[in-house]
């Protein structure tokens, strides 16, 4: 990328991360007003895409070590969120929530908005090799991903009287964040065994 490409990277992603950060401070202070347990949760989540774009926003540009230690820290960041996802599916599984819709539906749209947004946002850096650049398009894309089909699929499967539905959608996310996290290092590790950059990341 050059100068200009750079410094509008540098300031989308700030604005990702600063937008994903007052979104979700609104969203567990009405939780917590409200006592609401699946919303606080849903508030603290969009706290790894704040990590994410805010790992990326502070390593950008600081050299290449530094770039590849934070698409790493981006990868482990994906590690954390896909075992957090099994810890509270297995804490759903034994404690069975109530089954609240205006929050799961708040949720579901305002999670698809935002991943498209982000998206949309990142689309142009699709093809970077900068690996910190490279992490935060595969985070995006992953969003999207699980954003469109958990939410809207795990909306409709959590209001049936069988629970099983919305335990495999967190299956697939928690394996979506695992392959995320595996694909950034491992095109990390390829960029650091040949010298060169690895082209774009391919998934």
């Amino acid at each position: 990328m050059n100068d200009a490409e750079d410094r509008f990277y540098r300031l989308t992603i700030w604005l990702i991360a600063g937008g994903i950060f007052l979104f979700a401070c609104v969203v567990v202070a009405v939780a917590l007003g409200n006592g609401n347990r699946q919303l606080l949760k849903d508030g603290l989540d969009w706290g790894y895409d704040v990590a994410i774009y805010g790992v990326a926003a502070l390593v950008f540009g600081r050299g290449k070590l530094a770039e590849r230690y934070g698409a790493l820290a981006v990868a482990a960041i994906w590690l954390v969120a896909g075992l957090h996802t099994l810890y509270d599916l297995s804490d759903k599984y034994l404690d069975p929530r109530p089954i609240e819709p205006w929050a799961l539906s708040f949720s579901a749209v305002s999670a698809v908005v935002i991943a498209l947004l982000i998206v949309a946002a990142l689309f142009r850096f699709r093809h970077s090799v900068n690996d910190v650049v490279a992490a935060t398009w595969i985070s995006s894309r992953n969003d999207v991903i699980s954003t469109v089909v958990y939410s809207s699929v795990s909306l409709a499967a959590r209001l049936f009287p069988l629970r099983w539905p919305e335990y495999a959608l967190d299956l697939f996310s928690a394996a979506l964040a695992f392959q995320a996290a595996y694909a950034i290092v491992r095109k990390v590790r390829a960029a650091a065994t040949s010298g060169m950059p690895s082209g774009p990341l391919v998934v």
